[in-house]
């Protein structure tokens, strides 16, 4: 499992499922009561507007510092 976590495009699918995946729930959850009423493509366009600069700026750097420091930089 570590060689595979070791390659840099397993790393990398590996890391964003795991931040998108609680961060979509999260978004789905807290935002049902006001996206219910939506239709699914203006759903979808308000979540992604939130998740993508999450992800971008606020998570995945985060996260990538956090998988640096638990793999070592080779994995990098």
């Amino acid at each position: 499992m570590m060689r595979i976590l070791r390659s840099r495009p397993a790393r990398s699918a590996l890391l964003t499922w795991v931040a998108i995946w609680p961060l979509i729930t999260a978004l789905l959850i807290l935002g049902e009561p006001v996206l219910a009423a939506l239709p699914l493509p203006v759903r979808t366009l308000l979540l992604t507007g939130v998740l993508v600069p999450l992800m971008s700026f606020v998570v995945m750097p985060r996260l990538t510092r956090l998988a640096d420091t638990l793999l070592g930089k080779a994995a990098a």
